[in-house]
Parts: C-alpha cells; sequence; structure tokens
C-alpha cells in the first residue's frame, strides 16, 4: 500500500539565483527532501554567480573569493556533505603575515594586529606605519571607558574613538576595506564586526579583550591582518563547489539562460507564479513562461529581487532596493619569480584610502595556496574600485592592466611585462552594510514574513562571506520545506 507521503503530490519549489546562496538551497532541498520538484532558475549560461575558477597556462585563478573561513562551521560542514574534503588546503604557514603600504612602500602589519586590534603592544610601538603620537593615542585604548549607547555606529567612528585616527587610516581602514569595498564612514559596525563591539562592552577595552583571549590560547602571536590559519580553499578551486552540487541536483532541474521577470502569489492565494524567459531548443527563440509553485526562494542580488516583488509588495521592494552594493575589479597577473625583486614573505598587502592609490589590496596568490603557479612562476591578484573609486569596477580591460601593472611595479620591484593576464570585473556585486543594515533587515524579514512561502537568501542580508551565504540558502531551503509540508529528517 502506498504511504501517505507518496500519495500526495510532489510539492514544487523554485529558486531564483544559481549563485552559491541559491545552489546551497537547492542542494539541502534534494538532501532533505529527494522527491521534491525543484526548479533552479539562473539568467546566465552558468552556475556559480561571483565564483569562478580559471585554470589556464598552468595557473589556478580565482576570479572572486579564493578561500572561506573556518570559524563559521557551514562552508566546511558543506564540502564534507559533497565529498571534498579531501581537497581542503590551509594557507601556508610561512607566510601568514600582511603588508601595508605606507608612502608608496610595503610596511609589515604589526605582529599581532588582527583587523581592529593588537594582542601585543611591543609590535605596535616599533611600527613605523605611526607617529610616536599615533602610538600613544592606540595604547591609551586600554583606558578609555567603553561606549553606554547600544545603538549602531560606523566603522570609522568606533575605530575613532577607540584608537584614534592615525591608527584608523593606517592600520584599520585599509585592512577592514579590503574585505568590504566600503566607505567606512557608514559601514556598521554591528552588521560587519559586532564581536569588537562586544568585546568593548564586555572588557572595557579592545586591547583588554585581546590580550585576554591570547592569553587563553585562543590568538595566534605572529599573525596579523586576517586571521590566515582559520581559511581553507579547495585543490581544484572553488568551483568545485559548484560542480559538486550541480552533479548532485535532478538533472531537469537547472534551467540556464532562464531570466525570471516576475514573481507573484498565485491566483486564489495557493503558491506562487514564476514569469521567466526560455529559449526554445529547436528555434533558439526566446519565449515567456509562466508556471506555479508551492515556494519560492528568491536568491537574487537584492536589487533584482526588490523588481521582482514590487507589484505585491512596494513595501518590501523598497526596503531591499534601499541596500547600496559597491563593485570591484580583479586583475591577476603572472610573473616569473626571478623578475620580482620582494621576497613576498606574506600573503598580501593592504593599501590605506590616505595613499590615493588606485588599489585596494594585493593576494600574494601562489603564496597563499603554493598549487596556483607552476614551479618559478608567481601569481599576483590586484583588487581596485569599492566605494572608494567605483568606476573602476567597469573599466576598459586595458586601462585597468596597464593602471594596475603600473602601480605594483615598484611596490614589489617587478621588471619586464606579465607572463600571464586575467581580468574579472565584479560591478555592483558587494552589499554595503551601512549603519542601520540590522533594522533593515529585521523589517525585510518581517515583511517577507507576511507572503506564506516566500523566502530570500543572499550575500546582502546577514553576512558577505562564502559561509553566511550557504547557511543562508540551507536555511531558507529548510524554511521552504516546511511551508510546504514537508518535514527534515531527523
Amino acid at each position: 500500500m502506498a504511504s501517505e507521503d507518496s500519495a500526495r503530490p510532489r510539492p514544487r519549489i523554485a529558486i531564483v539565483g544559481g549563485g552559491i546562496a541559491g545552489l546551497a538551497a537547492a542542494h539541502r532541498i534534494v538532501e532533505a527532501r529527494p522527491g521534491t520538484q525543484l526548479s533552479l532558475f539562473e539568467s546566465a549560461d552558468r552556475l556559480g554567480g561571483v565564483l569562478s575558477t580559471l585554470h589556464a597556462d598552468g595557473f589556478q585563478v580565482e576570479r572572486s573569493a579564493d578561500n572561506f573561513i573556518t570559524t563559521l562551521p557551514w562552508g566546511l560542514d558543506l564540502c564534507r556533505r559533497l565529498g571534498l574534503s579531501e581537497q581542503l588546503l590551509q594557507t601556508d604557514s610561512r607566510f601568514r603575515q600582511t603588508f601595508v603600504v605606507y608612502r608608496g612602500r610595503l610596511h609589515k602589519l604589526p605582529d599581532g594586529f588582527l583587523m581592529m586590534a593588537p594582542t601585543r603592544l611591543w609590535p605596535l610601538a616599533l611600527t613605523p606605519l605611526l607617529s610616536p603620537w599615533g602610538k600613544i593615542r592606540a595604547a591609551m585604548e586600554y583606558f578609555i571607558p567603553p561606549r553606554q549607547d547600544p545603538s549602531d555606529e560606523s566603522m570609522a567612528h568606533f575605530v575613532r574613538r577607540r584608537m584614534g585616527r592615525e591608527a584608523f587610516e593606517r592600520l584599520v581602514e585599509p585592512l577592514v576595506s579590503a574585505v568590504y569595498a566600503a566607505d567606512m564612514e557608514r559601514l556598521s559596525v554591528l552588521a560587519t564586526l559586532p564581536r569588537f563591539r562586544e568585546m568593548e562592552r564586555e572588557h572595557g577595552s579592545l586591547i583588554r579583550a585581546m590580550r585576554r583571549q591570547r592569553r587563553a590560547g585562543r590568538q595566534t602571536q605572529r599573525e596579523s591582518g586576517a586571521r590566515y590559519s582559520m581559511f581553507v580553499t579547495l585543490r581544484d578551486g572553488l568551483t568545485a563547489i559548484v560542480d559538486a552540487i550541480a552533479a548532485r541536483l535532478p538533472p531537469d532541474a537547472i534551467r540556464l539562460r532562464a531570466p525570471v521577470s516576475g514573481v507573484a502569489p498565485a491566483p486564489e492565494g495557493r503558491g506562487w507564479e514564476i514569469c521567466y524567459s526560455a529559449s526554445d531548443s529547436a528555434t533558439g527563440e526566446s519565449a515567456r513562461r509562466t508556471e506555479q509553485f508551492d515556494a519560492v526562494i528568491v536568491a537574487a542580488p537584492s536589487g533584482i529581487a526588490a523588481r521582482l516583488v514590487h507589484a505585491f509588495d512596494p513595501e518590501l521592494s523598497d526596503e531591499l532596493a534601499a541596500i547600496e552594493h559597491s563593485g570591484t575589479a580583479i586583475v591577476t597577473c603572472g610573473f616569473n619569480e626571478s623578475q620580482i625583486g620582494h621576497p613576498l614573505d606574506g600573503m598580501g598587502a593592504v593599501v590605506p584610502a590616505v595613499e590615493n592609490s588606485p588599489l585596494l589590496a594585493m593576494s600574494f596568490s601562489s603564496r597563499k595556496y603554493a598549487h596556483r603557479a607552476p614551479p618559478g612562476k608567481t601569481l599576483l591578484r590586484a583588487f581596485v574600485g569599492g566605494a572608494r573609486r567605483p568606476e573602476l569596477a567597469e573599466a576598459n580591460e586595458d586601462e585597468l592592466i596597464r593602471l594596475v601593472t603600473e602601480t605594483i611595479k615598484p611596490l614589489l620591484r617587478i621588471t619586464g611585462a606579465p607572463c600571464f593576464i586575467d581580468v574579472a570585473r565584479w560591478p555592483g556585486t558587494m552589499p554595503q552594510y551601512h549603519v542601520g543594515h540590522r533594522q533593515r533587515v529585521e523589517r525585510i524579514e518581517l515583511r517577507v514574513r507576511r507572503h506564506a512561502g516566500l523566502f530570500l537568501a543572499g550575500n546582502a542580508y546577514r553576512g558577505v562571506g562564502l559561509p553566511d551565504c550557504i547557511h543562508g540558502g540551507e536555511m531558507a531551503a529548510e524554511a521552504a520545506l516546511s511551508a510546504v509540508g514537508l518535514e527534515l529528517p531527523r
């Protein structure tokens, strides 16, 4: 006799957007309830969104994100479930330090300075990156009372308040800009690095908190900048995640070159209608089609999500549209090792805004992970654009190459031309978590809950990193399964 589950019609769930959030949602659905009818709509001709790995001339180039942090479990957990654990690689322990550009030269970030505060005061006292007064002002952070007002504030205001202007401009601003490509005067502390506000509240001082964590053994003394020991990548490139998920989805689930133009409640309030374009396999002509689903996960960028929901919820649309985005361009260059005079004894370099350089940061890609360049070669990635120079995210390719090579050559003492070049441009792909972002997201989530069977996922809401996007997609998938009456397996 057929079970009650098999007697019911199989629920239909649509996912709009084939980036990592949409893919994580799709994988979680087929993993938890493989009988679900799933359709994933992607406007491009490939999956993965900004995740893109290029293999060329013996180089392995990550054209956007090149690794992910392991302190958040969701990236590692997905790799394990996809059978990719054996591919995971850590950064090279010999090079876990960061450089800062100061007056046109590279200087080491003080040992133990992690994103916003030092774990050790002696390296800070010796650094040439700060003047004597800048060092004294930064050390005074130990004695500055914590802010009592729990409301949000900008990154610039928070760091200047705690560490002073110089430490902000020369140390913190370039480190945070390299991650968020944002305007520090508008970037929200609570939406990006809330643990530092928590440290201020709980310990009264960032320096006091970091020193206590160091004594407790939770910090690596000689690391600087990002916590490089906590980052991993995949030997075959991050698109191995994309390929592994795609291989597990039903063959008819993936709809490439199928842009969605509308999402609307179905007639009589029974599910959702998706309006999209699809190419006829016989004629190649594009035609508009409409299909009905029991639930919809919109994992497209928030600006696209705003357009899709506008017809039935203008207020939700306005909130989504208000999330601003910046973009970057990444110029990747390969050189013979003999062409580079700098020892490249670190993971990369960040560039303060006060340097007036077109660069946001550089990554010594084959120092982080040696397999990315063939023997005798070095691979470098240079980042431009962001909130500082948004026009560079869409600049002419030849102009970007000229600008980057002219800038990095004196910094790294490079002679001659690169033997390999790749340019990746990502305009409007980095959401800006401005002051008040957390409250905006709470309002968005409250309005979404009014529409049964509608869910959002992506980097615009609660984290821009790969693990955050994976987690958001999986949470949306589980909520969608629950909405259509399917329990998760225990």
